[in-house]
């Protein structure tokens, strides 16, 4: 069983403090969110619960923020998934990185899985990016 990674870039036209502001306030979370996710809540504690279905597969994720500077990683409660907002500076306002991963399955499924999943995600990634920059201010 191999890590499985999926990562996904843009650049912003906002400065990191503002872009990581937008991502901490996760009552405005749902709207750089794809179809993908449903079931949207914010807990006390700022833990995030959703459903998130993609290629076929679905499942639940409780996932307790912690922030670092301008690193913004959310840790699953149910498995072994996390995902990491970073935000550097950039000409022009910042660059945005986002890192989903999570152990992966042994054997032959796991091979498919290390293959497939990281294009499914980052694609879903990039629309996630492409939304977060559309919901920044200016």
């Amino acid at each position: 069983m191999g890590k499985v990674t999926a990562r996904a870039s843009t650049t912003v036209h906002a400065d990191p403090d503002t872009v990581i502001g937008l991502l901490r306030d996760y009552g405005a979370r749902p709207r750089i969110l794809t179809d993908n996710y449903s079931a949207f809540r914010v807990e006390p504690g700022d833990v995030l619960s959703f459903h998130f279905a993609a290629g076929g597969r679905e499942r639940d994720y409780r996932l307790v923020s912690e922030l670092t500077g301008h690193r913004l990683t959310e840790k699953d409660e149910l498995s072994s998934f996390t995902n990491v907002w970073e935000v550097t500076p950039a000409a022009g306002g910042s660059t945005v990185t986002l890192t989903g991963s999570w152990d992966g399955a042994g054997g032959i499924p796991g091979i498919f899985e290390g293959l497939f999943a990281p294009l499914g995600l980052k694609r879903i990634y990039a629309e996630v990016l492409t939304k977060l920059s559309a919901a920044l201010p200016g």
